[in-house]
């Protein structure tokens, strides 16, 4: 049995003030109830800064990613608060996190008890690992969302549209995030908008400008294929 592993870190999170990183640790838990209410996914918070989930349908993989994503790079970080580290801070409020979806079986998963272990765990982990941007002088992000699998078909098939994701994504607003994760989690435009207190046609515009079709026509591919 396969399943979709995320394994995920926050861009520069060490150049975060206290209690912004405080405000990131209780919002990613806030974020984990929603994903175990809507998937069924079992996460977990390490040192404040580093996620893992495990998506019992993998077909749900892609959507539980962009969610993450989305959430992440909505958490209100007030750039203007800081003076030192305001560059890396930058990046955190353009990508909020790498994840990698790690695509395979597990040896043991025993969610009551806190234990992942296997392939896919090893495959997500890997590929986000020596990419920290910790105590590097001059930084360049060039990707923050990745498949990995034992399957090289579908690596090279799904990795031009991870790009164009995460691009689409990285030039996102916080209010446009806000909408996409909402959408994510499979909630409609008026819901969304009581939600954040805006109009259903600002809901509208904001899924337009972040290219809401694009992303779910990528995310229904991405159900279609794994299931086969």
């Amino acid at each position: 049995m396969n399943y979709a592993v995320l394994s995920g870190d926050i861009v520069s999170s060490t150049s975060l003030h206290g209690k912004d990183r405080n405000l990131v640790e209780k919002e990613l838990a806030k974020l984990l109830k929603d994903l175990k209410r809507e998937f069924n996914v079992y996460g977990r918070i390490i040192k404040g800064d580093y996620i893992e989930c495990v998506v019992p349908k993998p077909k749900d993989g892609l959507r539980v990613a962009l969610a993450i994503k989305s959430f992440v790079k909505s958490i209100p970080i007030e750039l203007n608060s800081y003076t030192k580290n305001k560059n890396r801070v930058r990046l955190f409020k353009t990508h909020g996190l790498r994840l990698a979806i790690g695509y395979g079986p597990l040896s043991r998963y025993k969610p009551e008890e806190g234990i992942i272990d296997g392939e896919a765990i090893y495959l997500s982990g890997r590929e986000i690992s020596g990419q920290s941007t910790h105590n590097k002088e001059r930084v360049i992000i060039k990707n923050t969302l990745f498949f990995a699998s034992e399957n090289n078909e579908l690596n090279k098939r799904f990795k031009p549209v991870f790009e164009l994701l995460d691009t689409l994504l990285g030039k996102a607003t916080a209010r446009q995030c806000e909408v996409l994760y909402l959408k994510l989690l499979n909630q409609q435009e008026d819901d969304i908008a009581k939600a954040l207190g805006i109009g259903q046609s600002a809901v509208n515009r904001h899924s337009t400008s972040v290219g809401w079709n694009a992303i779910e026509t990528a995310v229904l591919d991405f159900s279609e294929t794994v299931s086969k």
